[in-house]
């Protein structure tokens, strides 16, 4: 008896627990015309409460561009620090690099340096200008494949933050094929807000405003070479279509920035602005770039629109930097989640989209619900009828099973899709199998003239080994499906997972003390199987 009443007490407590978790959640539900009848803590899949599908391309090369760009900064002050002469150093196409020397005398010289630098870098072509000795350096292949990588690698994170920080729950974000990644975002409340802040590949460049450029040439659209005309971000202070003429090259981006808050003050009283935090390396090219610039206006562009474009004062030695204009509390706060999550080497255009209505949710919710019990039901009028009282005994198993299905679902905060209310009814039918093992093998023990307690002994011996092998293998099965699988096929592996470790409590143990206690206290002398 004591052992009886210490597995009940075990079975006891699991019970509250399971009641405990599902009872708060049974508040309202997260789909019209759904009160009461699915917890509220057990998150909804796209599948079934809407939402949005989006797949995204990573515009790769744009990080090689900038990843040059940023070389021959670097190529200058390394020709700096050795006393290096260098007439020009540019780039030039895609993502090669034009250096210029005066002379010829310092090739040795210069192909060394590049040698131990920049190692990625090889000379492609070498020859005589009147301008002195013209190098043309080529990235090579290794190195180009390497930024594409990461450019993908960075943009995979800087979404998956971009959305964390939205608050959206269960997202699912990966790669595929290619420069591709796939977002899906269940229960947004406001597609078109996330898709914006997706979408907004904040890539941050800093242009100088172009010199010596008249209104008239602004007007017709025809500037110095090297020299692009941007358009300025609406205010409350300038609500016209202004453009500002900008310096093609990008002298900074942002890549180096390690962080971006909003802040109160700046122009006038109370208005919202941006402080920019730089990394170790971009504090040391915003040096460089406003000492060698003062008194000359610097662009801050976010996606090809003029942000600011203050007037650099004095050298800025701390890596820190301000975007100022009329920005709303709400627009400040969406631009810092861009900037701070969003250092992207590259940008990232939406190539599909869909909008996943939670009607067709609520639909196969229901349809769900309504196979699940029409199958749960006809287990258990067929165990009752084929097995009387035992039977009874396997459907309140099987009630435990569904009930602990949905408390630890509840308990993690899982999501449900529509697959995995398919691995709920799947779990149903393996729920009762383990009762269906073990009772036709207590059949036959009685049938040999053993007694029930005998019987029921052997039974559950012999047939637990049988129920053990099924189960976990099966189990193996779901693992490996939650571990390479994706989105919905996730759902039905952790249903699955979850159902056959409650079936096998359920079926081996819960049962079990049921016939101990009615064999052992109550003495029954006869089963009803």
């Amino acid at each position: 008896m004591k052992s009886i009443g210490i597995r009940a007490l075990l079975v006891s407590v699991l019970l509250v627990i399971g009641i405990f978790c599902l009872i708060p959640t049974f508040s309202s539900s997260p789909l019209p015309g759904l009160s009461n009848i699915l917890p509220e803590k057990i998150h909804l899949g796209l599948d079934l409460q809407g939402g949005i599908h989006l797949v995204l391309e990573v515009e790769a090369d744009k990080a090689v561009e900038n990843a040059a760009e940023t070389y021959v900064e670097q190529i200058k002050d390394a020709l700096r620090a050795k006393k290096i002469g260098f007439t020009k150093v540019v780039r030039t196409g895609a993502w090669d690099i034009e250096v210029i020397l005066p002379s010829g005398e310092q090739l040795n010289e210069f192909n060394d340096s590049i040698k131990s630098d920049f190692s990625w870098l090889k000379p492609a072509t070498t020859e005589t200008t009147p301008e002195g000795t013209r190098l043309l350096l080529t990235m090579d292949l290794k190195k180009t494949n390497d930024l594409r990588t990461m450019a993908v690698g960075q943009a995979l994170e800087t979404i998956r933050n971009r959305i964390d920080q939205f608050g959206v729950r269960e997202p699912d974000i990966r790669p595929e094929a290619g420069d591709r990644i796939l977002v899906e975002l269940p229960g947004i409340k406001d597609p078109q807000e996330a898709i914006n802040l997706i979408g907004k590949t904040a890539v941050l460049e800093f242009k100088l405003v172009a010199q010596n450029v008249t209104d008239q040439e602004i007007h017709d659209n025809k500037l110095p070479p090297g020299a692009k005309l941007y358009p300025m971000r609406p205010s409350d202070r300038n609500s016209s279509e202004t453009k500002v003429p900008l310096e093609e090259k990008t002298v900074l981006t942002g890549q180096y920035i390690t962080d971006a808050r909003v802040g109160i003050g700046g122009r006038s009283f109370g208005e919202a602005h941006i402080s920019l935090n730089f990394d170790p390396q971009g504090a040391k090219l915003f040096d460089h770039l406003t000492s060698e610039n003062v008194g000359r206006k610097l662009a801050i562009v976010l996606d090809g629109v003029v942000y600011s474009d203050p007037v650099i004062k004095e050298r800025i030695p701390n890596g820190t930097a301000v975007i100022e204009g009329s920005y709303t509390d709400e627009e400040a706060k969406v631009l810092a989640i861009a900037l701070r999550t969003g250092r992207l080497p590259a940008p990232v255009k939406i190539l599909e989209q869909r909008t996943v209505g939670p009607a067709l949710g609520a639909d196969s919710i229901k349809n769900g619900i309504m196979a699940s019990a029409i199958g749960g039901l006809g287990i258990i009028l067929f165990m009752v009828v084929y097995y009387r009282f035992s039977g009874a005994i396997a459907d309140m198993a099987l009630a435990m099973n569904i009930l602990f299905i949905l408390a630890a679902m509840a308990l993690v905060g899982a999501t449900l899709t529509l697959p995995g209310i398919a691995g709920i009814a799947l779990t149903i039918g393996i729920a009762v199998d383990a009762n269906v093992l073990i009772y036709e093998r207590i059949r036959e023990e009685l049938r040999l003239g053993k007694t029930p307690r005998a019987a029921v002994d052997t039974g559950y011996q012999r047939a637990t080994i049988t129920i053990m092998d099924a189960n976990v293998t099966s189990l193996i099965a779901a693992l490996v499906l939650y571990q390479f699988g994706t989105g919905p096929v996730k759902g039905f592996a952790v249903t699955l997972s979850v159902g056959l470790a409650a079936n096998m409590f359920t079926a081996i143990f819960v049962t079990r003390i049921i016939f101990d206690y009615l064999l052992t206290e109550r003495r029954l002398k006869e089963l009803s199987i």
